[in-house]
């Protein structure tokens, strides 16, 4: 089969610099687009710095402001004037505090069908709902596409999810997702691009759309892509940038690797149980749940047409009495047109809660829930723990059954509302871009705003040719990013600053591992499968690294997270599933003539008091 036959392998061909197009071999890719965050932000551009480049070389660069907007101290608030400044300096446009999620602005104002895009945030792929080729990455990657330099990955294999049919009352974009995820797990998409077609795409929106792709992290892929198509024309149209709209689809003939079949009329309202976004049921098997929480937002849900759909719903209805209702839209542009054609009145008069514009609940900045309570969230994620209280219980559910879930105090099929509502898609949208600051004409003028809590990247020592390790750490499958470094309000705020953050690595699943892993010297951590899936935060790489982890051994790593490591001399190694259970917490662990062995074979042997060998 030709790779190019299919939208992911077009994209990549137009942008190949160095390799050729085969599956599991590496290339090099040319970025024409880059995003970061305010929580990945500033050790981007400390990295950016650090390479001596004067000035951004992508074609478009934007840094965001989103995600560290709950400023109960001076850390946050420094370091958004050190983005800000920053962006000036180096040719970046900066979305200012208040604008939007990085995501749901990237799609509105600049995503652009056909380019490429790297991002320094996970769910980087919504972008993909327009027929974007857009990848999460680690931040010195990011720093690196930002000099010109071109982006190394393995080419992955392309799988086709064709969608037929139409969607039941009821059911929603979140719900095709989530049924992906049930299908497929959270490391169904490992290696993999995800793409979508069929006849049922027509039926889709482009925010339709971005919900799928945006949880496509979920499944562990490289990312998700729909087709540039009229659908996408359209929301162009109503964006005022139907100049940039290119058409893209799959080649008549075109060969996958695999191809999923989902005939969207057999679908019903789905939930994600805790604590992972695979474990997802109906809606109808969990009526017998009291919710105390329900969040409404995120990058995933927050589009004008969900939150008009749930504004909808809520009209002339009252949020249960014992439910907390909260609503957090996902731009700028979103909250002004809520409130011109009444519908934040009718979220207010309801009794919710209206929230900034920012990710906040999602990622644990805010409205954490009551102890041992049951959230139920539009969000992406449902980690233990992410929500900021350690023991809530936190459901993914898609706006619909959210909505029934605020006025009845139940998980319930959203169809006890009533009839549901029918949301027709704006011709235009609102358009007004003056939180968005473009680079300035004289940028060498600009003098970069560093406050107390920004520390220089401390000098880590090269990793030596032999080592002795001790392994202080033996964790299960599937542990997150979350779990290695927190986040939330407490600890993101600490993100510029590697020495205070990095006492919190592993707090939640190993209390005290920070002051262990300081007297220990050189340390190993032993995982399962999926190791380090979730986040991009380079700081669950960087942060072990800083205390002294030398070494993680795992029977597989999530993508993001195995580029990080070695971005920062970590060494991850994956080993057998029978070597897993002979290895013990405390073991010591030597490795001798490291550098020349990994420079000629991907086998290393490892020592330990059991000698084992492990690939």
């Amino acid at each position: 089969m030709a790779y190019t036959d299919h939208i992911a392998g077009q994209i990549l061909a137009a942008h190949l610099k160095e390799g050729e197009l085969i599956p599991g071999t590496e290339v090099g890719i040319d970025i024409d687009q880059t995003l970061t965050q305010d929580a990945t932000g500033t050790l981007v551009y400390l990295e950016f710095m650090s390479l001596g480049i004067d000035c951004v070389k992508t074609s478009l660069s934007v840094s965001y402001v989103d995600h560290n907007t709950l400023q109960t101290g001076y850390e946050n608030a420094d370091d958004h004037l050190f983005l800000q400044s920053t962006a000036a300096r180096y040719g970046l446009y900066f979305s200012r505090p208040g604008n939007g999620i990085c995501h749901q602005v990237h799609l509105e104002r600049f995503g652009v069908p056909g380019q490429t895009l790297l991002g320094s945030d996970s769910h980087t792929p919504t972008a993909g709902g327009l027929g974007m080729l857009a990848m999460g990455a680690g931040g010195m990657d990011v720093a690196l596409a930002m000099s010109g330099v071109p982006f190394y990955m393995k080419v992955p294999r392309v799988t086709l999810v064709r969608l037929t049919g139409g969607m039941p009352p009821w059911v929603g974009a979140k719900d095709v997702i989530l049924y992906l995820l049930k299908k497929l797990s959270v490391k169904g998409g490992l290696g993999k691009i995800i793409e979508y077609g069929g006849p049922a795409l027509k039926s889709l929106s482009v925010p339709d759309r971005a919900t799928i792709t945006n949880m496509g992290a979920e499944l562990g892929a490289w990312t998700s892509l729909f087709p540039s198509d009229e659908v996408t024309r359209q929301f162009l149209i109503a964006q005022g940038r139907e100049d940039i709209w290119t058409p893209i689809n799959a080649r008549e003939g075109a060969l996958y690797d695999d191809i999923i079949k989902i005939d969207l009329s057999t679908l019903e309202p789905l939930v994600a149980c805790p604590p992972s976004p695979d474990a997802v049921k109906p809606v109808r098997e969990l009526s017998h749940i009291k919710v105390n929480q329900v969040a409404i937002g995120s990058c995933t849900n927050s589009s004008y047409h969900d939150l008009k759909l749930v504004a909808d719903l809520l009209r002339n209805r009252k949020v249960h009495p014992e439910v907390s209702l909260v609503i957090s839209p996902g731009s700028r542009q979103v909250l002004s047109m809520l409130a011109r054609d009444g519908s934040l009145a009718d979220m207010i008069d309801s009794g919710a809660r209206i929230l900034e514009v920012a990710c906040g609940p999602c990622i644990g900045m805010g409205q954490a829930p009551s102890s041992g309570g049951v959230s139920v969230r539009t969000f992406n994620r449902n980690f233990t723990g992410r929500s900021g209280t350690p023991d809530a219980k936190i459901y993914l559910a898609g706006p619909q059954a959210a909505v029934a879930a605020a006025l009845t105090g139940r998980l319930v099929h959203p169809g006890e509302l009533g009839a549901q509502q029918k949301v027709v898609h704006p011709k235009r949208f609102l358009i007004d871009d003056s939180m968005i600051i473009c680079p300035p004409k004289h940028p060498d003028k600009i003098t970069i705003r560093m406050g107390p809590n920004i520390k220089p990247l401390p000098e880590l020592e090269p990793m030596p040719d032999s080592l002795r390790l001790k392994l202080l750490l033996k964790v299960k499958d599937n542990i997150t990013t979350d779990d290695i470094l927190p986040g939330g309000a407490k600890v993101l705020p600490m993100r510029s600053n590697l020495p205070a953050i990095s006492e919190f690595v592993f707090a939640s699943k190993a209390p005290g591992f920070a002051e262990k892993a300081k007297i220990a010297g050189h340390v190993a951590i032993l995982g399962g499968k999926n190791y380090g899936q979730g986040s991009s935060r380079e700081h669950a790489a960087l942060a072990p690294r800083y205390l002294g982890v030398m070494v993680v051994l795992a029977q597989s790593f999530a993508r993001l997270h195995h580029a990080n490591l070695i971005n920062f001399g970590v060494l991850p190694l994956v080993i057998k599933y029978e070597d897993y259970g002979q290895i013990e917490q405390g073991d010591i662990l030597e490795i001798m003539g490291l550098r020349k062995t990994v420079a000629k074979n991907d086998e290393l042997v490892v020592d330990s008091p059991i000698r084992d060998q492990f690939r």
